[in-house]
């Protein structure tokens, strides 16, 4: 039987407990050697985290009868779980959902490191520190959770809203699909979420991300005619054709999606982008002038334009070069040619993107999480100052789509994501609780 109503949500739950957070903390980063997602070398086994989770929260289950939790373990694939985790409230319809906290984590080389990124240690002169991989990003976020609903479930405030937790599997690589929260959703698991603000936990620096960036893979390849350095006006060079076609295309890229008004309304620290970040061709000596290469890239993409729009300007772009690369292209030196009549051969570029297309994020500013999220923060972390980035978060976008009210927040450092030498603070993870208690606090009142 639920206690009687407490003065104060927080009064009742009190603070986040060290001891509790770090000794599973532990144990979960214990295991990261395990949890690394980058297919084929390393395939992540999240079942061992949530075992983890599932065993701190059996006591206050209502499976042993010692609590009212329902805890449910859901896999899709061999070794890789899922758990919804959910404090029953009275009021049917009534939710508030924590989700995202996912169980794997990016790859660590231990040689590059300057502690053991596969266990938790204790910085000597800074106990705040924790440190490990996944202490951020984002297994932090799923013990901190964790300790949320075991402290909910041992002192059973009596709660109109049911509040739900998802720790998730295979955040972090897209190859593999259907086994994580998409599968969740795609088998109604999550459906009842919809009726209330559901937070995604995996961001950082105490603040809500209130947009992210999709992401465009993108891959441009040139073919010319190899050659002879010495006989340049025999040659179609494959180089300099992609870095003159890269340049017209940026050029147009940014005339057709420009900063838009809605950029300043939610933040973001720059436009939308198209820029080269890798260069590839099949090798040769320094005295002959390549006939392929590829330069490979990304865009990111502020929310409030489409992706495939983007990648059917782009394909445009590059049909067009290839129709007129005599009239549209800027040559380098007396010599240097895209076709060679007498030949009739001409260069052609092509343009391809890898399957791993993300769309941007944009929340909801006037739902009642966003406001509820920004009135916790300032109360807690003192202030509310929302950002944006054109980072790409995946999954997110998808619930939108799917009709759930996403924000987003985080409780690690921005600066060591997906970084070498990876910790957070205890102090930051504290705040998160603290927020998360005003969070639900305040949505009772509505009721």
């Amino acid at each position: 039987m639920a206690s009687p109503a407490p003065a104060s949500l927080k009064d009742a739950v009190g603070s986040l407990d060290r001891d509790g957070f770090v000794g599973l903390l532990s144990k979960l980063i214990g295991e990261t050697a395990h949890l690394q997602n980058d297919p084929p070398t390393h395939r992540p086994q999240e079942e061992r985290v949530a075992q983890h989770v599932v065993d701190v929260l059996r006591p206050v289950s209502a499976d042993t009868g010692g609590g009212p939790l329902l805890v449910r373990k859901i896999s899709y694939a061999e070794g890789r779980s899922n758990v919804i985790v959910e404090y029953p409230g009275t009021v049917p319809g009534r939710v508030v959902s924590f989700v995202g906290m996912h169980m794997d984590v990016v790859p660590a080389n231990a040689s590059e490191w300057d502690f053991d990124p596969f266990s938790l240690t204790f910085d000597s002169e800074d106990k705040d520190k924790l440190r490990g991989r996944g202490t951020t990003d984002c297994l932090g976020h799923v013990a901190l959770v964790a300790q949320l609903m075991r402290r909910l479930g041992e002192v059973k405030p009596p709660l109109k809203h049911s509040v739900i937790a998802v720790f998730i599997a295979n955040e972090e690589n897209s190859s593999v699909t259907g086994i994580g929260v998409d599968g969740l959703v795609k088998d109604g698991l999550l459906d009842k979420l919809k009726t209330g603000p559901l937070f995604w936990i995996d961001t950082a620096d105490k603040q809500p991300c209130i947009g992210t960036g999709g992401m465009i893979p993108w891959h441009l390849k040139a073919t010319g005619k190899l050659f002879h350095s010495g006989l340049a006006h025999k040659a179609i060079n494959a180089m300099e054709m992609n870095m003159e076609a890269l340049k017209v295309i940026q050029k147009r890229f940014y005339t057709d999606f420009p900063s838009h008004e809605k950029e300043k309304v939610y933040k973001f620290a720059t436009p939308s982008t198209m820029k080269p970040t890798k260069w590839s061709y099949p090798g040769g000596g320094l005295n002959q002038i390549p006939g392929k290469c590829t330069i490979s890239g990304d865009v990111r993409l502020t929310p409030f334009y489409s992706t495939s729009h983007v990648m059917e300007k782009l394909k445009e772009y590059v049909e067009d070069i290839n129709e007129r690369l005599e009239t549209i292209l800027d040559t380098r030196g007396p010599v240097s040619k895209y076709i060679l009549p007498d030949e009739n051969l001409r260069g052609r570029l092509e343009i391809t993107f890898d399957g791993d297309v993300m769309n941007g994020v944009a929340c909801n500013l006037q739902s009642r999480g966003y406001h509820a999220l920004c009135k916790a923060t300032k109360e807690i972390v003192g202030h509310v100052e929302p950002y944006s980035i054109t980072g790409s978060l995946p999954l997110i976008r998808e619930l939108q789509d799917e009709g759930f009210d996403a924000q987003t927040a985080g409780y690690g450092l921005l600066k060591t994501y997906h970084a070498k030498n990876e910790y957070c603070l205890f102090s930051d993870m504290a705040q998160g609780f603290q927020v998360f208690l005003s969070i639900i606090s305040q949505l009772e009142e509505e009721v």
